[in-house]
């Protein structure tokens, strides 16, 4: 235990945004640099190191939080970044992007604010990069074997990584024209700077690991073809169908996906464009879904010169403390205000939208929404509570259904979906197609990053076990993946 009076001395802080006023005029991350490092040794000093540690139990990477949280009090960078990274392929992009479920489960927690996991875990791995401890791990032989893993995003990535450091040929295709799926172009540069996804990459390809960008498989590649070419494939496509929200008017121009409308605003930060082709700039904008990429669409706006923005969302607004049926140690849905939130905006809970309203050229003008209550589990709307509020972009932003069905890759496999859309494996994450697998959100459905690492990282260790009879690649012991670690 780093500091035995540390939890009872010292007050939770977290770190400093830069103003609102400063920040929404660029794209730079809204954490003022370097205002972690004064506090976070003393903030790590708060763990209590329990007997029982509930932070790895809430933690689907199981990562070794008191280990490191020693480690970061006593300041010795080196050791804690060795720590971070025996479970983390990426501690960089969960110290950024991850809503911390770790620190739900804390039992400081219990009667106290938890311990700022999240921060200290993002200053380790900064402290990492800054001094030369994050470098290549080729294996020592190579096994081979190739394996082909479909998408770079976070599961991706992270089966890619540990494929390639077991010794196997991993190749890593992109349907996109850089790497790091939604972490490249859903995530805007706001929450995460994009050159944290470029060092991991030349990192990886050091390593020996493969990159194809704008191959989509299924479309420029049949996918039977890409099995025959391997010894095995990863399936990480993500779960890339939206959900829509057909209502009357749902046609007019200015109505877009959530990932229709974030991807061009990266693309200008990345320098392809000069402008994004959808603009909330001088418009009243709508945002339809409230949870973070809902989020991500309101900061993107606000940096565009919105006029103004509304959030939507058809649950009741959550509470600010844990309720009955959310106790401790769980992940309670609570009232949470994100940087995009503090920046502007209005929040509106418990309604729904009925149809959109347009001008003569088909333009959205309007949206009328009305006011729902839920009763067993299903909104009804309340009569008389109709109201129009202006529109001119909306997004959507209500999440996703399944594994994209329409390129191909699905039917071309043949693999099979399970009842909400998702690719169908076992316990090993292998699917009904012999040397098939599947990991992240095109598997488990639309879910957090730190899943989709613990998912890459579960699926490599079945693919190596496939190839070689057995393995030694760690594999997480979070929540639900207790049974790949035997």
């Amino acid at each position: 235990m780093a500091d035995p009076k540390g939890f009872l001395n010292t007050d939770r802080e977290v770190a400093q945004s830069r103003p609102v006023e400063e920040r929404v005029k660029d794209w730079n991350e809204v954490y003022v640099p370097g205002s972690l490092l004064p506090i976070v040794s003393k903030q790590a000093g708060r763990c209590m190191d329990c007997g029982i540690p509930f932070c790895h139990q809430g933690c689907p990477l199981g990562n070794l939080i008191p280990e490191w949280n020693d480690y970061a009090y006593r300041e010795d960078w080196s050791a804690a970044s060795e720590r971070l990274h025996a479970t983390n392929n990426f501690p960089e992009f969960t110290g950024r992007l991850c809503p911390a479920p770790c620190e739900s489960a804390c039992v400081l927690g219990i009667n106290q604010p938890p311990v700022t996991i999240k921060n200290v875990e993002v200053t380790i791995i900064d402290k990492a990069w800054d001094n030369g401890y994050v470098t290549p791990q080729p294996p020592e032989r190579l096994s081979g074997k190739t394996v082909a893993v479909i998408g770079s995003g976070p599961a991706g990535l992270a089966a890619a990584q540990q494929l390639t450091r077991a010794g196997h040929t991993a190749v890593v295709y992109e349907r996109a024209d850089r790497l790091g799926g939604l972490l490249r172009y859903g995530i805007p540069e706001f929450k995460m700077e994009k050159r944290h996804i470029n060092r991991r990459i030349e990192q990886m390809r050091a390593e020996g690991t493969k990159f194809r960008t704008e191959v989509e498989i299924g479309r420029d590649i049949d996918a039977k073809k890409l099995r025959k070419r391997h010894d095995a494939v990863v399936i990480a496509a993500g779960a890339t169908t939206a959900r829509d929200l057909p209502v009357p008017g749902r046609d007019l121009n200015g109505i877009h996906q959530a990932m229709e409308y974030l991807p061009p605003s990266n693309k200008v930060q990345e320098g392809d464009l000069t402008v994004s082709p959808i603009s909330a700039e001088g418009k009243h904008v709508v945002v339809i879904g409230g949870g973070d990429t809902g989020a991500d669409c309101v900061g993107t706006a606000h940096r565009q010169g919105a006029v103004s923005v509304t959030q939507l969302e058809i649950m009741p607004k959550p509470g600010e403390e844990r309720s009955e049926n959310q106790p401790w140690p769980t992940f309670p849905m609570l009232y949470k205000v994100s940087s995009a939130h503090e920046e502007g905006g209005e929040r509106v809970y418990s309604v729904s939208t009925t149809h959109f309203e347009g001008d003569e050229n088909g333009d959205v003008q309007w949206l009328h929404l009305v006011e729902v209550e839920m009763k067993d589990g299903k909104p009804e709307q309340k009569p008389g509570t109709e109201q129009r509020i202006p529109a001119q972009l909306v997004t959507l932003a209500m999440g996703f259904t399944g594994v994209d069905r329409e390129n191909g890759l699905v039917e071309q496999f043949g693999v099979e979906l399970d009842e909400r859309g998702n690719v169908a494996r076992d316990g090993n994450y292998a699917t009904n197609v012999d040397g098939v697998f599947v990991a992240g959100d095109a598997g488990r459905g639309q879910s957090l990053i730190v899943w989709a690492i613990a998912e890459g990282r579960s699926a490599a260790k079945g693919v190596d076990r496939y190839l070689m009879g057995t393995s030694a690649l760690p594999a997480p012991v979070g929540p639900t993946d207790r049974a790949m670690a035997v």
